[in-house]
This record gives structure tokens, sequence and C-alpha cells, in this order.
């Protein structure tokens, strides 16, 4: 059984920097010699694509409820069933023993959370998520009625160590 490590979720609206983001607290972990790993909520319908893998494509076709390939030490991993929940995701991560489990998207989950708010008509919406450990706000944006901690999004000096530095606890 894998280790259980810290997990941390970024969520926002469709061009709110989600992916930006996550790329920085990646590099920074990453940097402290931290194993990561991210689990990206796919929200735009159908399946991600991906290149160079028409013969695990073959084998899902064929019926392959797992099908992975691999080279030069990267797994294309896909695994079918009618739906999965973030908490069997996060499971079957833990497996491979990441010291931090970064996902884009699952609003919903109750895992801690950095709320993106690029427009003032997000926030009635996003103001109800659970177990929100702060918030970043683009320019122009009023997100004074947030309890946690809020900074603005391009001032990332300010939040990156602190984000992993809550993770780490």
């Amino acid at each position: 059984m894998g280790q259980h490590c810290a997990v941390l979720q970024i969520v926002g609206y469709q061009n709110s920097g989600k992916t930006t983001l996550m790329e920085k607290l990646i590099v920074a972990a990453t940097a402290e010699g931290a194993r990561v790993a991210t689990i990206k909520h796919h929200g735009h319908g159908g399946a991600p694509t991906a290149v160079n893998r028409k013969d695990s494509q073959r084998h899902e076709q064929a019926g392959a409820v797992i099908a992975g390939v691999e080279g030069a030490g990267t797994l294309f991993l896909t695994i079918q069933q009618a739906s999965w929940k973030l908490k069997e995701l996060v499971e079957l991560y833990q497996q491979f023993q990441p010291n931090l489990i970064l996902v884009e998207g699952y609003k919903n989950e109750d895992y801690p959370k950095v709320v993106l708010i690029r427009r003032q008509e997000d926030i009635d919406s996003l103001k109800k998520l659970t177990n929100i450990i702060c918030v970043l706000y683009w320019q122009d944006v009023d997100a004074s009625i947030f309890t946690c901690p809020v900074y603005p999004i391009k001032q990332e000096d300010l939040y990156v160590n602190l984000l992993l530095e809550k993770v780490r606890n």
C-alpha cells in the first residue's frame, strides 16, 4: 500500500490560470526534491488524446480495461470504467508514492484547494466551495468576501512557497 501524501486542488473557471499555477507548483516542489503527481479533470467533453499510442489504443478497442504504453521511463496508462471518483484516482496515484498530488479541477471535492477568480461574477458560485486554503484573484476583482488568505495572481512570490509549506505540513 502506498504512503499517504498531500493533495492540493487548483480550481477555477476556464482561462483563470489553473494550468499555469500547476506548472509553477510542480517546478517549485520538484526543485525541493518532491515527487509530484498530477490529476487533471478533462472538463471539455470527450477523452484527452495523445500521440504515439496506436498499439495501446488497439488494445483498448479490443476491450482491455487497462492499456499502457511505456517508453524511456514514461508510462501512458489508460484505465476505462464507467466513471472515476477523485478519491479512487488519489488512491491509485498513491501506489507510486508521490510526495504531492496536484489536482486541476474537480471543484466540488473536499481536498484542500486554491480557488482562482478571473471575473467578479465567478465569485458567487466559487465561494460555496469547501476546504479553500487561499484565493488567487485577477486584476479588478474584489475577493474580500473570502475569509482565507487572498493574493493577486501575478504575485506568485507571495503564495507559491506558502502553498508548498501548507501541503508539507
